[in-house]
């Protein structure tokens, strides 16, 4: 599976807290589209998102989907009434989860699905044997091309690898947050893709004096240098910004064009350390 490095995250394309309708369909599905427009071919979802709304978002924008079209999703997160993200791990959990995503994309194999282990907080340590043994399983069903895990620790990934072979790792991950850059660069000698979630630093924009410095210097905003400088930090990075915004979509993909000079990536490496 061959995708553009630079793809794009669906999660805000639901209503407020990622609940719900958005305020603006119409808008929401002019994103999807004018993303594929623009050439990118990796869109990240998850069934939860909504719940179900996303997804459904996604199909009609853009079904019948084109080949060069990949779409990853996540299962082992659902929805409370009150926001929350309680785990939904248990095998028959994770089936269900399944189904749900299949019959709301509108297809009959899913490219991608990463287990969502941990909670809010971040990664949790803990056996993901059952869980990811069931989406195996489902793999060899043929319901699932490839497998990933998301908010996991080293010691899950290496779990989940000894289980079945997986095409990527989505952990949270940014200029200011570099507690993964171990297991990056063991990812990268595995041909392992690294998906940053929250690449601009989540519901909270990263601000930094050196990032608007950078940015000052090469002309542009401050976002997009912080999608350049995850792209240089390692082949194996593959980029899924999320926004509910067409212009905003357009501002961060002009990340991928930025050239940094080492003076700039030096600058911006004092940021995360």
């Amino acid at each position: 599976m061959t995708v553009t490095r630079f793809g794009y995250g669906a999660m805000q394309l639901a209503g407020p807290w990622v609940m719900g309708p958005p305020a603006d369909r119409e808008g929401a599905l002019a994103v999807l589209r004018e993303a594929v427009g623009l050439g990118i071919t990796h869109i990240d979802t998850a069934d939860a998102y909504g719940p179900h709304i996303t997804n459904q978002l996604i199909r009609e924008a853009l079904h019948p989907y084109a080949d060069s079209l990949h779409i990853a999703t996540k299962v082992g997160a659902t929805r409370d009434e009150q926001g929350g993200w309680p785990p939904a791990r248990k095998p028959e959990e994770l089936r269900r989860a399944v189904q749900e995503n299949l019959e709301n994309l509108g297809v009959e194999t899913l490219d991608v699905v990463n287990l969502r282990l941990g909670d809010a907080q971040g990664p949790v340590p803990g056996s993901l044997a059952e869980a990811f043994e069931t989406l195996a399983d489902l793999q060899r069903q043929g319901v699932i091309r490839h497998l990933g895990v998301s908010n996991a620790t080293r010691e899950q990934v290496a779990e989940a690898r000894a289980i079945a072979p997986i095409v990527s790792v989505q952990n949270l991950y940014n200029l200011a947050h570099r507690h993964d850059d171990e297991l990056i660069d063991e990812l990268a000698a595995a041909g392992i893709a690294y998906v940053p979630f929250f690449p601009l630093g989540g519901f909270t924009p990263l601000q930094s004096s050196a990032l608007t410095a950078v940015a000052t210097r090469l002309g542009s905003a401050p976002m997009p240098v912080a999608l350049a400088w995850l792209l240089r930090r390692s082949p194996n990075i593959l980029l899924i910004p999320g926004t509910s915004s067409v212009t905003h979509l357009r501002e961060n993909i002009t990340g991928a064009a930025l050239t940094l000079s080492d003076e700039d990536l030096a600058e911006l490496d004092k940021i995360g350390r």
